[in-house]
């Protein structure tokens, strides 16, 4: 069996605030420019530094909400962000009738990184920031059958000692 792989793993800062759009059938769409850099030192010790901007696109699910809707509210131009997607190369024609060609990342991940290019890195802001999960309303329902809370025992989340190897 043959396989085959396309993953873009990148991170690197917004270059502009995303710009949202919604589609023909209402499926919401974000696209933003993502700058990556690498630095090295030429045979003549001069430093060097070469970026490289990558086009992302951003899709909703099919459901309605999705990852679109979070890049418009916390993604803003000059943060730092983790995104994990794939390649795809497109071509059209233009108004003129010329070949057009573009290269996007189409993200399935994104990871928000804190802080604005040229931040210190060491403060708060800086830590990596994900979107907490829901908080699951506590109840006092009788368990169903072969199903038990873990508010069911409320000592087992407490014992320190688990008598686990590691």
């Amino acid at each position: 069996m043959s396989r085959s792989l396309n993953k873009a793993v990148l991170i690197g800062n917004v270059g502009s605030d995303p710009e949202i759009r919604a589609v023909g059938s209402g499926t919401r769409v974000a696209q933003f420019s993502l700058a990556t850099s690498r630095n090295w030192t030429d045979q003549t010790g001069a430093k060097q530094e070469k970026t490289e901007w990558h086009r992302c696109v951003v899709w909703n699910s099919a459901r309605g909400s999705g990852l679109a809707d979070v890049v418009e509210k916390y993604v803003k131009k000059g943060e730092k962000i983790y995104v994990e997607g794939e390649i795809e190369y497109r071509q059209w024609q233009d108004k003129d009738g010329q070949t057009r060609y573009t290269t996007e990342i189409k993200v399935k991940e994104l990871m928000l990184l804190g802080g604005r290019a040229g931040g210190s890195g060491e403060d708060m802001e800086s830590a990596p920031r994900r979107a907490a999960p829901p908080s699951r309303p506590k109840t006092a329902a009788a368990p169903s059958a072969g199903k038990e809370e873990f508010g069911d025992f409320p000592g087992a989340l407490e014992d320190e000692d688990d008598d686990l190897p590691f």
